[in-house]
């Protein structure tokens, strides 16, 4: 019985062994390659496709030794697709439980009343009201829609939603997700998302009061920015370096998006006012974060500019028509925050090529309360 056990086992480790391809393999595959190759291919003169890669193999046996290697098959439909249905569901329970937690949050705002987060730099003593008595106010209700600026990652404190809820006091229901790019905000699935929040208006009740978009910065950059930037020329100014007619109709379905929230908003909360911002001039560097980016230098390695300040020129100019876009759309009930030059133009701004860094978020935060405060003078400290 013993005998045969062993017998069983050392079948099986055999057969795991054939199953893995080895050096020895591999280089008997090889063999078999180069021995098809002599037998199909002749010696001189033209070839067929088939007799060319036979002959491609003999030419370079490593290749043949790494297709024998690679065991892992390539990963099929059904596996893609199962991999995007996973991503779009935790998407969608990312998106349930903020809703939840907004709704909580809100609820118990309203029922109790809400107090005025206490002011930067103020200490018990000097002047500012009590819990027992600071003046209650009513909230303000918040939808963000937007890009990374928006919703950045927490370990830096976020984008400018975390900060500016912290400085009005209030919960806001954020529905940006970093990546986003405009045409896919405005696009048929993130669209009905926006329609049915405007229409139903804030899941704690009542309508929502200011919807904050941010979008545009990953609609410009990356992979597809080559298409507007020109080849270096020195003749002319870094600026100028920009294929105008192609930055043009990248412009124009940038706008185009703007222009549908707009539509949509007079259409199901004509009440709710949209608030719009510029980003800032970032600095191509090449830096990334978590294996994502960089979105800019390549484009200007690419380009074969010289210097990263004619990169910066071209960046810039690229920035200051887009808002000057934005002014254009500017009208009752839509703002255009113009936060452009805030940041010193230096490194220690960014976090990275497109992002501010802790201290950049906080000043654009400030700028967007200090504006809301504008708008609702009754509603903001």
């Amino acid at each position: 019985m013993a005998k045969r056990k062993k017998a069983v086992q050392a079948k099986a480790r055999a057969g795991k062994r054939s199953t893995k391809p080895g050096r020895k393999s591999a280089k008997k595959a090889v063999k078999a390659a180069q021995t098809r190759a002599k037998a199909v291919a002749p010696a001189t003169g033209p070839v067929t496709l088939d007799e060319a890669m036979a002959l491609a193999q003999i030419k370079q046996p490593e290749l043949a030794v790494q297709a024998v290697r690679a065991t892992a098959a390539p990963p099929s439909p059904a596996a893609v697709g199962a991999e995007r249905a996973k991503l779009r569901k935790e998407q969608r329970e990312e998106h349930a439980r903020r809703i939840r937690e907004y709704k909580a949050t809100m609820t118990i705002m309203k029922a109790r009343g809400a107090r005025r987060p206490r002011l930067k730099g103020f200490k018990a003593g000097e002047g500012e009201p009590t819990a027992e008595d600071a003046e209650s106010f009513v909230p303000l209700q918040i939808l963000p829609e937007g890009d990374s600026w928006f919703d950045y990652p927490a370990f830096i404190g976020g984008g400018i939603i975390p900060r500016l809820a912290g400085l009005l006091g209030v919960p806001i229901l954020n529905l940006a997700k970093a990546g986003d790019e405009v045409r896919y905000m405005l696009g048929v699935e993130e669209r009905l998302v926006l329609a049915d929040q405007l229409s139903g208006g804030s899941p704690a009740g009542g309508p929502w009061d200011v919807v904050l978009f941010s979008g545009a910065g990953n609609d410009i950059v990356g992979n597809p920015m080559a298409l507007w930037v020109k080849d270096f020329n020195p003749a002319i100014p870094p600026a100028s370096n920009i294929n105008q007619p192609r930055f043009d109709a990248a412009l124009a379905l940038v706008r185009a998006g703007y222009e549908d929230l707009i539509t949509l908003r007079d259409q199901l909360s004509p009440q709710t006012h949209l608030v719009f911002q510029g980003y800032d001039f970032p600095i191509p560097d090449g830096r990334g974060i978590c294996f994502l980016g960089p979105w800019l230098k390549p484009t200007f390695d690419l380009r074969k500019f010289p210097t990263l300040a004619a990169g910066e020129a071209v960046i810039k100019a690229m920035l200051q028509q887009f808002a000057a876009m934005l002014t254009t759309l500017a009208g009752p009930k839509v703002t255009f925050i113009n936060t452009q030059g805030t940041l010193l133009q230096q490194t220690a701004s960014w976090h990275n090529e497109l992002h501010p860094a802790r201290a950049g978020f906080e000043k654009f935060a400030d700028l967007f309360q200090q504006k809301l405060k504008v708008l609702f003078p009754d509603r903001v400290a």
